[in-house]
């Protein structure tokens, strides 16, 4: 038998943190009934800053069950920090760790398959939906192109697969050898290279507050994650470069000819649909760019991606 950790990432979940610890509980009872895992598995609550009473929930579950424990980060740090500082602590204090959301979206009941899966020698288990028939046409569709996209730059990354994975404990210690600053768990763990299979389950709707992930942050995350795996989009830049660099030369040509041919008269439209057309390509090559060297001033600064404000742990 193992040690099992679970960790949940928290920001502002307090419309939802007793139920999902109610229920883990049960089922982490289950399991130790069962001998699946060890009587010493707890749950490890992440709190990333979060405005409402969040920690103070995460505190009296402590208190009433030391199967409740918890990490208060000084200040919001994201979600992948966040499951960054989980995974970290619990890597010397269990054999096996499963991360997951405190929105009870993903079904819990596909822990104990990863935990059968672990047992038949597997290092890490992706949790996988099995359908998006649950999500609405504009977020189906953006998440299909998300990882297309994301196919196309040769980022390997698990379809449908969020952030619920189970990680042996090797796994973790070689995951926390990627030290960059704009971490991507998604597209790091499968670099990884240890044996892994997938779960597959339905993803439930949210069973209260809001998703911590709106369209913003849904655009910021995409971004963060083609930027920190593919070299690609710069060579794009350079594709179009040369596109545009023989669109210019053909247009020198076409200029003399007709200066040549008499025909040289004014054109206020095509001059200024050329203007616009080369000042978009710079200022967006120039964003595509500076998207790099931000995360290059980023990385080379070393900073911490968490600060530690307070443990519970027993």
């Amino acid at each position: 038998m193992n040690r099992l950790a679970i960790v949940i990432p928290c920001y502002n979940e307090e419309e939802v943190i007793n139920e999902t610890a109610n229920r883990l509980k049960i089922l982490l009872k289950r399991l130790i009934a069962t001998k699946k895992i060890l009587d010493t598995s707890y749950i490890l609550f992440v709190n990333d800053g979060s405005k409402d009473t969040t920690w103070d929930i995460i505190s009296d579950l402590h208190k009433s069950d030391k199967i409740f424990n918890g990490i208060n980060l000084a200040k919001n740090v994201g979600h992948q920090n966040a499951l960054i500082a989980g995974l970290n602590f619990v890597s010397d204090n269990c054999d096996i760790a499963i991360s997951i959301d405190a929105d009870l979206q993903d079904d819990i009941n596909a822990i104990e398959d990863m935990i059968d899966a672990y047992a038949q020698g597997y290092d890490i288990v992706y949790g996988v939906r099995s359908s998006r028939k649950k999500d609405s046409f504009f977020k189906k569709h953006t998440a299909l192109l998300f990882y297309k996209i994301m196919k196309l730059l040769g980022v390997n990354t698990i379809y449908n697969h969020a952030d619920y994975r189970l990680m042996s404990k090797r796994a973790i210690k070689q995951f926390m050898l990627y030290g960059e600053k704009n971490m991507f768990i998604r597209g790091v763990v499968p670099l990884i290279g240890y044996k892994t299979t997938k779960v597959y389950y339905e993803r439930e709707a949210r069973f209260a507050g809001e998703s911590k992930y709106p369209l913003r942050k849904m655009i910021n995350f995409a971004v963060d994650g083609i930027t920190s795996f593919s070299v690609k989009p710069i060579r794009f830049i350079f594709i179009i470069g040369v596109i545009c660099l023989l669109f210019s030369f053909a247009s020198i040509i076409y200029t003399l000819i007709s200066y040549c041919q008499g025909n040289t008269v004014p054109g206020w439209t095509s001059v200024m649909i050329s203007l616009w057309f080369l000042g978009s390509i710079t200022i967006l090559s120039l964003g595509i760019i500076g998207e790099y060297i931000g995360k290059i001033y980023s990385e080379v600064k070393r900073r911490p991606s968490y600060n530690i404000d307070t443990i519970l742990f027993d």
